[in-house]
């Protein structure tokens, strides 16, 4: 049976045994927060539990490397709608440390598009149109510098508000330990 299969198979019986009540909310954030943090495995529940989160409390908004590459781009939307449309008083960047971003280079990525059959001529066009590799497979050594660096695009944005703060932390995947890189009660 396929993974998707399994899912929906599962899904099924979730949906037939109401197991959604108790996880039923509004779409509103509880603790009016907005959270940007890394697309990670390890954060997915370990991240909420270490914050004291629940289903309802926060928006959680997932990006490769919690990184805002591109102030125009669709994760700088989804922090705009939440603070604009879903009462989200506070934004908080949360990197992590042993991040597969702070590994990552444009040349090794476009090495597994090719191997993965993507054929050049793509590549090309979309470099003839443009598309900074470097910039938009963007790295980072320090998660640090990484997370302030999110925060001040997010702080300078022209549509963001000033009385909005901004909060930097990085999170250990192994034991959920947060610190404070950038508190934005002091901005």
């Amino acid at each position: 049976m396929s993974l998707l299969n399994d899912i929906l198979e599962f899904n099924k019986t979730f949906t037939e045994q109401k197991e959604y009540e108790r996880y039923q909310t509004s779409k509103f954030p509880d603790k009016k927060m907005a959270i940007l943090s890394c697309m990670d495995t390890r954060l997915v529940e370990l991240l909420p539990h270490s914050m004291n989160m629940r289903n309802g409390d926060v928006k959680i908004i997932k990006s490769a490397g919690a990184l805002v590459t591109h102030p125009f781009g669709s994760i700088m939307r989804s922090l705009l709608v939440a603070v604009y449309e879903l009462n989200a008083d506070e934004v908080c960047v949360i990197g992590h440390h042993d991040c597969g971003m702070s590994k990552i280079s444009s040349e090794s990525m476009l090495n597994r598009i090719r191997e993965r059959g993507i054929p050049e001529e793509r590549i090309e066009t979309l470099k003839y149109s443009g598309v900074d590799f470097d910039q938009w497979f963007k790295s980072f050594d320090s998660v640090e510098a990484s997370v302030k660096d999110s925060v001040e695009v997010i702080k300078h944005h022209p549509l963001f508000p000033e009385n909005v703060p901004v909060h930097g932390l990085v999170i250990d995947p192994e034991t959920g330990k947060l610190d404070l890189v950038v508190n934005g009660y002091n901005n």
